[in-house]
């Protein structure tokens, strides 16, 4: 009954249905952008092995890459949340077994489904790239085992014209960060499996204590309700957090959160350690990616916040502040010892205080 609870075939049919197809082109611009990208995806990985000094980036044959359309991507992360999902699901059935119904599951199944490919829909209009490693685990995947590289070639070309930048700079540009990825996933064989189980403690915790979370949203969306002159900005990651009382939980998203700024940081690092001579326009296209990302109208700050996609770009932010000075501090590589093991990764109070990463390492 647990694969039953959300439905991610409707999922990932719903995304396809309310994703915009992208910009208009013809089938030789179509043809043109995808084998850019792939050439410009391959040139750029020795790029990354010289800035990042990681060995793995000379051989990246246990993943795939592939440049995808904006529904294929859709399903590809409907694939990788089922993988992360089944536990949790299971873990669910089991509680709420007395309750749950076959029919009862199916039908909100099909609900869930279809919220999901909503928020899926939108997501696959604005990402440029992505690594998946998590496909690869579900049973009877032909994604190969160390996961897949997706560029959606609808939103590179997208954006690029709206930024009016060399398509084929920005294109080298975006790939020097997507394949970073990549190379971090090689380099900690282990990453997968630890993010895996700590997103599975999480959800299992949420699962356990699902009423008194609930009870607690509820609550804390009255007192807004309630609340006079307020504006519909949504909570802050504190307030958001006060619904998780027990420390585990805390302590497991705060884990998360150090986690993931430490990998965007990491290729945002990589990304701009490139200059002209790799990236003739490289000047330009930071200075107007930035504004672009900062001049965003109150609809979509708003889908944004409520996605989470702020917050990750505060990832990118603090998780590249960490990076530059750990490096500045013992070298690249002092900071490829994060790569070792999960008990060298930084927590989130050392992203903030990189210097206590480093004496915590002995560097």
């Amino acid at each position: 009954m647990a694969g039953q609870l959300i439905n991610w075939d409707l999922a990932a049919a719903t995304a396809a249905r309310l994703t915009p197809p992208g910009p208009a082109l013809s089938a030789a611009e179509a043809r043109e952008a995808v084998e850019s990208l792939r050439r410009l995806a391959d040139a750029s990985v020795p790029h990354v092995h010289r800035i990042t000094g990681l060995a793995v980036a000379e051989d990246l044959r246990d993943s795939q890459l592939l440049i995808v359309d904006r529904a294929s991507w859709a399903k590809a992360n409907a694939q990788g949340f089922e993988v992360m999902m089944a536990p949790v699901l299971a873990h669910l059935v089991e509680k709420k077994a007395s309750e749950l119904t076959p029919a009862a599951a199916r039908v909100g199944g099909a609900i869930t489904g279809a919220q999901l490919g909503a928020i899926l829909a939108y997501l696959a209009s604005r990402v440029l790239g992505q690594y998946e490693p998590f496909a690869a685990l579900a049973p009877g995947s032909t994604v190969p085992p160390a996961g897949r590289l997706l560029l959606v070639a609808p939103n590179i070309v997208h954006v690029e014209r709206e930024l009016a930048v060399d398509p084929e700079d920005f294109r080298m540009w975006v790939c020097l960060h997507e394949q970073t990825h990549r190379v971090q996933f090689a380099a900690a064989p282990w990453l997968r499996g630890h993010m895996t189980e700590q997103i599975g403690k999480l959800s299992e915790s949420l699962v356990g204590n699902v009423d008194s979370i609930m009870e607690r949203a509820a609550a804390a969306a009255k007192s807004l309700r309630d609340r006079t002159g307020t504006s519909a900005n949504l909570p802050s990651k504190g307030a958001i957090l006060d619904l998780l009382r027990d420390p585990e939980e805390r302590a497991a998203i705060s884990h998360l959160t150090a986690v993931m700024s430490l990998l965007e940081g990491h290729a945002n690092v990589v990304m701009d350690a490139v200059d002209a001579s790799v990236v003739p326009s490289v000047r330009t296209i930071r200075q107007r990616f930035q504004a672009r990302n900062e001049n965003r109208g109150p609809i979509e700050t708003f889908v944004r916040r409520f996605l989470g996609l702020e917050a990750k770009m505060r990832q990118y932010t603090d998780g590249q502040e960490f990076v530059r000075h750990v490096v500045d501090t013992v070298g690249m590589a002092g900071f490829n010892r994060v790569w070792e093991s999960a008990e060298h990764l930084p927590t989130e109070e050392e992203i903030h205080d990189p210097a206590a990463w480093v004496a915590r390492m002995g560097l």
